[in-house]
């Protein structure tokens, strides 16, 4: 097998205004200029010419440059030779794990995770529930249930590509019973947030 496949293209992006912002206010702080009662809170000289620049910038690029980078496709190279697939999930595992973990290290959100997929100490109490759920917020185990369920697929997946049998590492039937269950379970936790698989 050989694989090769390309870095996403990208359009050119003035940032001029979000790179400041950011810089001063976070990501997601930003002050909102609107009218309150008769009175209109002014946005600050330095935010609005960045703001300006950037938009005038910004469509610039879109009009020139970004016409040709949209076209462009990513560059994906696949050859598969046919023992690839004589035992396709030990050919595919260690190609997965690698990424799994990357994920997991640079990963900036999650997406929702069903409370039947993960343990009960990482599901919400009833309290929890209804005070994020009022405010639209995440509860304080949102992000520990997706890096559960990130850790079970890896552990699925290690097991896959680097250990031997279930049967070789396990004598007692219940132990080899249990194992399974949990590499199984990683696989199927996969498959169901596939999608869900982005930085």
């Amino acid at each position: 097998m050989k694989v090769k496949i390309g870095n996403y293209p990208n359009r050119l992006q003035c940032g001029i205004h979000t790179r400041y912002m950011e810089k001063k206010y976070g990501y997601v702080d930003w002050p909102e200029y609107k009218q309150k009662g008769l009175r209109i809170k002014a946005q600050p000289f330095a935010e609005a010419w960045r703001e300006q620049a950037e938009n005038i910038i910004q469509s610039i690029y879109n009009f020139t440059i970004n016409l040709f980078l949209d076209r462009r496709v990513q560059k994906i190279k696949i050859h598969i030779d046919r023992w690839d697939t004589w035992s396709m999930d030990h050919t595919l595992a260690p190609i997965i794990l690698p990424m799994l973990r990357q994920l997991k290290e640079t990963k900036h959100g999650a997406p929702n995770v069903d409370w039947e997929d993960v343990p009960r100490e990482l599901r919400p109490s009833g309290e929890e529930l209804h005070a994020y759920n009022k405010n639209g917020e995440t509860d304080p185990k949102f992000f520990e249930r997706w890096d559960w369920v990130l850790d079970e697929m890896i552990y699925a997946f290690d097991c896959k590509a680097n250990k031997d049998d279930v049967h070789m590492r396990f004598e007692d039937q219940k132990e080899i019973k249990k194992e399974q269950k949990r590499i199984s379970n990683g696989f199927r936790l996969f498959g169901k947030y596939y999608e869900a698989l982005w930085d």
